[in-house]
């Protein structure tokens, strides 16, 4: 079931340190944005109530976003990277490849199909 060797460093989809490091600093520039702004001028005492809330919240949607994306995550098949295309292989590129305003019959009139 599971591929992780003891010893061994996770995979980078399965490491939680990512997202945490970015949640955590979302969260500190919440706080410190919501501790600035929210004290209503340098005559008032700063709000850490509400700047713990910020930065707490923050930091909670940030990894709850992160944590989603992370699971939603999944690789291409093998197949498409192969060339399935106008070009089959961008090696062998098509000589005239069909154009959008062209006839069924292949003559370019300059004029847009209906």
């Amino acid at each position: 079931m599971a591929e992780q060797t003891p010893g061994s460093p996770r995979k980078p989809r399965t490491s939680v340190k990512g997202p945490l490091i970015f949640s955590a600093f979302w969260a500190v520039v919440a706080f410190v944005g919501v501790l600035v702004f929210s004290s209503g001028g340098s005559a008032n005492p700063p709000r850490f109530d509400l700047a713990f809330i910020a930065g707490g919240s923050a930091f909670i949607i940030v990894l709850v976003v992160a944590a989603m994306l992370a699971m939603s995550h999944k690789e291409n098949p093998d197949h498409l990277g192969k060339g399935s295309g106008v070009n089959l292989s961008s090696s062998k590129p098509r000589r005239n490849p069909p154009r959008y305003g062209a006839n069924p019959d292949g003559q370019d009139n300059g004029e847009p199909r209906s």
